[in-house]
């Protein structure tokens, strides 16, 4: 009944976050790794070859992401999607191609930037900027285009692959991207300037509040703030663990000896449990706030790297995966909204677009590390629990950064009460 009423009166907004969610599954790590096996063998590169290569284009879209997010805070919305849709529409298409590692490298790139990066910032900053009241359960509906690409992305393409091959693929799903995903996105947008309107109106008012409530803090303030430093490095800890094992799926399901097939399937699990954890996680932040929530995000990810960790048998498979997913379903909806609680919305873009740029640059490192390592013959076990020890540092972190800045606030409004 909550997301009932909720959805029945902001379909139309909130079903555009959900494609743009599932239009980014292009140039996430998980769709991406399960080609690498084919492209390492088309282009004869080892693990850590494909690893640098992928580290390399993912550094560069990260750095371009760090100016280039914030132009969605002065871009009308509907123009912004055309642009994103004509770059993940050429980067298919350099992909289908790519006959050189160079050539592989810019079709990385261009995936990288256009839809792992700037589509997951427009889903995340819209759906923040546009809810205020509901913006956990908005977030928590928006990011299931995440956990459904993931249900049906990966089987897809190791059918299309079996059946038509990697290069092929990528020109189906350049296809699909033109003729479906973009006409319906705008589509989706209609009536957007009237929302748009009322947003402004609604940063008007807040300018008259409290300084703790009213105040919007710009790029610059944010950037001398030291939570914000500390905050990333615990909330790097799941998109550079993701990344890392998720480009070198085909790595970890031989050296645990499980099949390619299977790993796919557990892509389905890992998809259920992040939209169950979403959409418990939505309503949650709405009622006690991302900041009460945000750093529990971690505890699924220590118990999933301890069982990949101790685990062989292909039901540990399903366990990881299950795990996993249940920590970024908690992550893409509190993680987006803390940002919104500390410092506001009216430049949402530009620090998110700092966010997005930090967590792309950090988790860019991933596959080219986890490729060296694993050249070197450091086995996934030990991996895991590193993994596992960051993750359980960032919670302890998260728990005493976002709790004091909650009491704070709550001082802060106490005292603002009394004059």
């Amino acid at each position: 009944m909550i997301y009932f009423l909720f959805i029945s009166k902001n379909w139309r907004f909130l079903a555009f976050g959900l494609l743009v969610a599932l239009f980014s599954s292009f140039g996430q790590t998980y769709f991406i790794g399960v080609f690498s096996g084919e492209i390492q063998e088309s282009l004869d590169l080892s693990h850590g070859d494909f690893g640098l290569t992928y580290s390399c284009a993912t550094l560069a879209s990260g750095a371009l992401l760090f100016w280039l997010g914030g132009l969605i805070d002065r871009i009308d919305l509907r123009l912004w999607v055309t642009f994103l849709a004509i770059l993940a529409l050429i980067a298919c298409i350099v992909m289908k191609v790519s006959p050189t590692v160079v050539v592989l490298a810019i079709a990385l790139f261009l995936l990288r930037l256009g839809c792992q990066g700037l589509l997951t910032h427009t889903y995340m900053t819209s759906m923040a900027r546009y809810f205020e009241k509901d913006r956990g359960k908005a977030i928590s509906i928006a990011m299931l285009g995440h956990p459904i690409g993931e249900a049906i992305f990966p089987l897809l393409t190791v059918t299309f692959i079996a059946v038509i091959g990697w290069r092929d693929a990528w020109l189906v799903y350049a296809s699909v991207g033109a003729l479906v995903f973009y006409p319906l996105l705008l589509w989706l947008l209609r009536g957007h300037s009237e929302r748009h309107q009322r947003y402004l109106l609604r940063l008007e008012k807040s300018s008259t509040l409290a300084p703790e409530k009213g105040h919007q803090w710009t790029k610059s303030e944010v950037i001398r703030d030291i939570r914000f430093y500390l905050i990333q490095i615990a909330m790097m800890a799941p998109p550079f663990i993701v990344t890392g094992l998720f480009v070198h799926q085909v790595h970890l399901v031989q050296a645990k000896e499980w099949s390619i097939t299977w790993f796919a399937t557990c892509f389905v699990f890992y998809a259920i449990t992040s939209i169950v954890s979403s959409l418990i996680a939505g309503p949650l932040v709405d009622r006690i706030g991302a900041r009460r929530v945000a750093p529990h995000a971690l505890v699924p990810a220590i118990a999933s790297m301890l069982v990949l960790a101790l685990f062989d048998h292909p039901i540990a498979g399903l366990i990881f995966m299950g795990c996993l997913g249940m920590c970024i379903g908690i992550v893409f909806t509190a993680f987006t909204a803390v940002w919104a609680e500390l410092y506001g919305v009216r430049y949402l873009g530009s620090i998110r677009s700092m966010v997005m740029a930090i967590m792309i640059l950090t988790s860019a490192i991933a596959p080219a590390l986890l490729g060296w390592l694993f050249d070197l013959d450091v086995d996934i076990e030990t991996v895991a629990y590193v993994f596992a020890m960051w993750a359980f540092i960032g919670w302890v972190l998260l728990l005493i950064l976002l709790g004091r800045s909650r009491r704070n606030n709550s001082n802060n409004c106490l005292s603002e009460s009394n004059k």
